[in-house]
Order: C-alpha cells, then structure tokens, then sequence
C-alpha cells in the first residue's frame, strides 16, 4: 500500500509538473484561434466561440515572409549541426580515447568554456567577422556556431563507454584514427547523436540574440526574428497572428523531438553512464 501511495504521489507531482509546463502552449493555440475580440475578452475560454484561425494563420504567412524564416531556420540549423558534429567526433575521440601530453588540460579547458555565455565573445566575432565582409550572410549565422563545446563534452562521455577492445581490433586490422572516428565510433554513436542533434535544433532553431546583430536583410532572419515583426508600437500587437506564427514556428521543434523521443532518451542516459 505504502509503495501504490509513493507511486501515485509521484505521478501525480508528474502530471503538475506536465501541466505547468504544458500550460503555456495550451495558451498559445487557444490565442491562435480566436479573434481579436475573444482575446481580450474578460474571462477565459479554451476554444473559441467564433472560430478565427484561417484569418490568423493567413495573416502569419502572409504580413510578413514567415515561410522564407522558417525556411532559413531549416538552413541554418542543419549546416550548423553539421559542422558541430564533424568537429565535435574527432575531438571528442581524442579526447577518451587517445593518450596525448596536455589531454586532461585540454578536458579542463572543455569543461571552462562550458561556463562562458554566448554574449561574452559577441563583440570580437561581430568584429571578425565584419573585416571578413560576412556581415548579413548565411555564414554570419552559422560561423561562430560551427564549434560546440556541449557537443564535444557529451560525445566525449558517450565515446567514454565504448570498449577499448573495439578500437584495438580495428587498429590491428590496419584502419587509421581517423577511420575508427568515421567508420566504428560514429555509428556506434548514434544515439548520442541523435540526442545532441535535437539539442542543437532547438537551441539553435530559437536563437535570437546572435542573429538580431548578423543580419539585417528580412530574406535572411530566423524564425525568432520573423515572429518579432508581429510586435508593433505604434498599431499594436496583434495577438491572434502573433500566437499562429508562433505555433508555427513552434511545431518543427515538437514533431522533431517527437521523432527522436527514444533516441535522444538513450543518447543522453548512456552519455552519462561514466
């Protein structure tokens, strides 16, 4: 009896927890649906009396280029993932697997720039970057993103539970480093991969401070910036199309990470087994 009561408590702890974080979303597609008058209408209703989200979703696509944001969101996220894992794998093997003066040094550096905020070296790759005349690019978004310290840190835990005796046996068999990375720790990596490229979609995927200050172009911004243009001083917000661009904006993140439930689950579990 003591054991059902301990379960139920925690299920229910649970399901407010859900809830809670659940309640916010709720919120944004019930605006979604409703017209400017049910919006600030006093009291609160979940679903609308007069159904206005056609109009809201219309008015989302088309006030502005939300399509071409989510678009360049999709462009930006994938060749900054990419880039993260192909400099992320070789590091983090070098770093579990490989015996080199200055590793643990080069760890303790690792595990230091996890603690620095993206802004502190905003100024200086603003800089660089404008005497490379990559100023409003693509690669202005991407370049400063391409090395993930996090990336590096979790495959590194990850690579740390492959056994010793695998990497031994393609060494005999004549295979290089930089074949076992490609050809036997990255498959075996999968999961871990999985779940660092669900992180790297959704940090990057809702990045707003870096963008706003690289690119001034609107065929160039993010979705996070394109969602901005919904907020108006002088007119007004308007709700109803602000809260359908984000649901919109919002769904790629939901259906990505529901796709990689398992995975990203497993990943991360046996990342932090050692």
């Amino acid at each position: 009896m003591n054991r059902f009561a301990s379960e139920a408590m925690r299920h229910f702890f649970l399901l407010i927890g859900a809830a809670i974080m659940l309640a916010p979303f709720v919120l944004m597609v019930s605006i979604s649906l409703k017209s400017p008058g049910e919006v600030f209408a006093p009291g609160f209703r979940l679903l609308p009396v007069q159904w206005h989200a056609w109009q809201n979703y219309s008015d989302a696509f088309t006030k502005v280029p939300l399509a071409r944001f989510i678009l360049n969101g999709f462009i930006v996220t994938f060749c900054i993932f990419a880039a993260q894992a192909i400099t992320a794998l070789p590091m983090a093997y070098a770093l579990a697997k490989l015996r080199w003066r200055g590793r643990e040094v080069s760890f303790a550096l690792v595990m230091l720039a996890l603690l620095i905020p993206p802004q502190v070296p905003a100024i200086p790759l603003y800089i660089a970057l404008w005497q490379l005349e990559l100023l409003n690019t693509y690669a202005a978004i991407i370049l400063p993103s391409t090395i993930s310290v996090f990336g590096i840190f979790m495959m590194r835990q990850f690579f740390r539970t492959v056994p010793d005796d695998l990497i031994a046996a393609a060494r005999m068999d004549g295979m290089g480093e930089f074949g076992i990375v490609w050809r036997i720790m990255l498959p075996t990596a999968a999961p871990a991969i999985a779940a660092f490229a669900c992180l790297s979609f959704i940090w990057n995927w809702n990045e707003f401070f870096w963008p706003f200050i690289a690119v001034q172009d609107e065929h160039l911004m993010t979705p996070p910036l394109g969602i901005a243009f919904f907020s108006n001083a002088e007119a007004g917000t308007s709700f109803g199309p602000l809260m359908a661009a984000a649901t919109a904006v919002t769904a790629p993140l939901v259906i990505a990470f529901l796709l990689a439930q398992r995975a990203f689950v497993d990943g991360v579990t046996m990342s932090s087994v050692k």
